[in-house]
């Protein structure tokens, strides 16, 4: 029996709670709240789901570290030092950070990467993505991603030529579209969620899967290649 404990009482963190209560390998022993004693929580768990929010980043970083705990984070809107900070804990605990715990996400960035590094620069990329309208951040941090590992394999320093588009509207969950075009062909690839549970279940499958890693730092294309 896995021991999985929660960060964040919010609507993933409910998911997640619920997803765990039928599942009979895995044992929900709690969920953290700011101001809440985290320390205790991770020191009965074997691994802590993160969806809080990036203010507790570096608590949680602390206490996983501090207890010698598996980590999956998937908190949205993290900056550079903060993902940094989470580079530097992956030196002793097993982590799984990503912007998108859905599977689908995963094998996307697999086919937009084989895309990408066999077209090369001559087709240009734009990256469309749509989600509810309570979403903060802009571009997503899918969409970021997805643009990250397209100029990767086209070996660019950055996403400069890459052209994203946002789109807040509604309750949806989260719409994600790459073009890569040239003046005579155009090829698209694109991912639609329809409930928010895909990430909550992603998670849960990576908590499973991250137990049993040695200290590093992975993600949802990691869990879905090795699991």
């Amino acid at each position: 029996m896995i021991r999985v404990a929660i960060a964040g009482a919010g609507r993933m963190g409910q998911s997640i709670a619920s997803i765990l209560e039928g599942n009979s390998n895995l044992e929900h022993v709690g969920t953290w709240k700011r101001g809440d004693d985290i320390n205790r929580l991770v020191a009965g768990a074997d691994v802590l789901i993160d969806f809080s929010l990036p203010e507790a980043t570096e608590e949680v970083l602390a206490s996983v570290e501090r207890y010698g705990r598996a980590l999956v984070c998937g908190v949205s809107g993290l900056s550079s030092e903060q993902v940094a900070q989470i580079q530097n804990a992956a030196l002793s605990v097993p982590i799984v950070y990503d912007r998108n715990m859905s599977l689908g996400i995963a094998v996307l960035q697999r086919a937009v990467s084989d895309a990408a590094r066999s077209l090369g620069a001559d087709f240009a990329v734009s990256i469309a993505e749509v989600h509810h309208v309570h979403k903060k951040d802009a571009p997503s941090g899918t969409a970021l991603k997805l643009g990250e590992t397209i100029a990767k394999a086209r070996g660019e320093a950055d996403t400069g030529s890459i052209a994203f588009e946002s789109e807040r509207r509604g309750e949806v969950p989260g719409d994600h579209e790459v073009v890569l075009e040239s003046p005579t062909e155009r090829l698209t690839f694109a991912h639609s969620v329809t409930t928010r549970d895909v990430f909550a279940e992603g998670a849960v499958r990576a908590a499973a899967w991250a137990v049993d890693q040695p200290p590093g730092l992975y993600n949802m294309r990691d869990v879905l290649l090795e699991d």
